[in-house]
This record gives structure tokens, sequence and C-alpha cells, in this order.
């Protein structure tokens, strides 16, 4: 090291690019120095992690010191999902209580037509009835709010 002390001041403001050429051990000994000590990690599709990719090595950093980049200086931008009301989520728990339900029905219409029980007939306008209802649920998720 030079003859020149750095004081605390310009030892904490290391550059972004002067962290991406760093050694793995090196990043490794940099962030136990500063204090990284929590680890956020995320799951991407193929194409959304090709363009993360691509992204980091146009900046010419290394994956986390690019993202902590990105996120702590606000270079995101995001977008909030609106909320769901209570009234549909209370309908979207009854329609995954009445689709178990439906699921059982169409379970058992199906162990007795092939137990010979019910016929082919009966069995199959069980099934449209069964389909009927689902569509009818789908379409009150969909339209509700």
């Amino acid at each position: 090291m030079s003859g020149k002390k750095k004081t605390a001041a310009t030892a904490g403001k290391r550059s972004s690019l002067a962290r991406a050429r760093l050694t793995a051990e090196q990043q490794a000994e940099h962030d136990a120095k500063v204090g990284l000590k929590k680890v956020v990690s995320f799951r991407l599709t193929t194409a959304d992690h090709d363009a993360y990719l691509a992204k980091v090595a146009a900046s010419g950093m290394k994956p986390s010191p690019f993202f902590r980049d990105c996120v702590l200086t606000n270079k995101t931008q995001i977008l909030a999902r609106p909320k769901p009301s209570k009234e549909l989520g209370r309908l979207v728990y009854l329609v995954n209580k009445a689709s178990n339900n439906v699921n059982q029905l169409a379970h058992r219409a199906n162990a007795d037509y092939l137990a010979g029980t019910v016929s082919e007939g009966t069995y199959t306008r069980i099934l449209g009835e069964l389909q009927t209802l689902i569509q009818f649920m789908k379409a009150a998720v969909k339209n509700a709010d």
C-alpha cells in the first residue's frame, strides 16, 4: 500500500466500478468489512435472467453490487399491484372451497361409472353440469371488482 492513509470517508466511498474489479475472495473480504450479512434472493424466468445478466455485463459490475446499486439508489421503478378487495378475497376463498367439492363430485362420478353403477349418459350429464359450475365460478371471479 502506498504511503497515503485512507480516511474513513474515502475508504467507505469505493465506487461500484472499483468493486466490480475485485476477485471473489476480495469481494467476500470487503463484504465482511462493510457488514454485508443479509442475503436476498429471487427467482427469474430464463428470459428475465438473460436480460438481467446482460444489464449486469453492460454495467461492468458483478451481480450483487449491481443489484444493490439499482435498488438502493432507486434506479428502479416499482409498479405495485392493486390490493384485491375483501369481497374479492372472500369470493376467491369460496370458489376454492366449491372447486374442491366439484372435484370430489367428479371423482365420485368417475369411480361409479368405472364400477358400472352409473350409466354413460348419467356420467356425461354429471360432468357437463360440473363443467358449467366451474365456468360460472371462473366468470364470477374474473368479473368481480
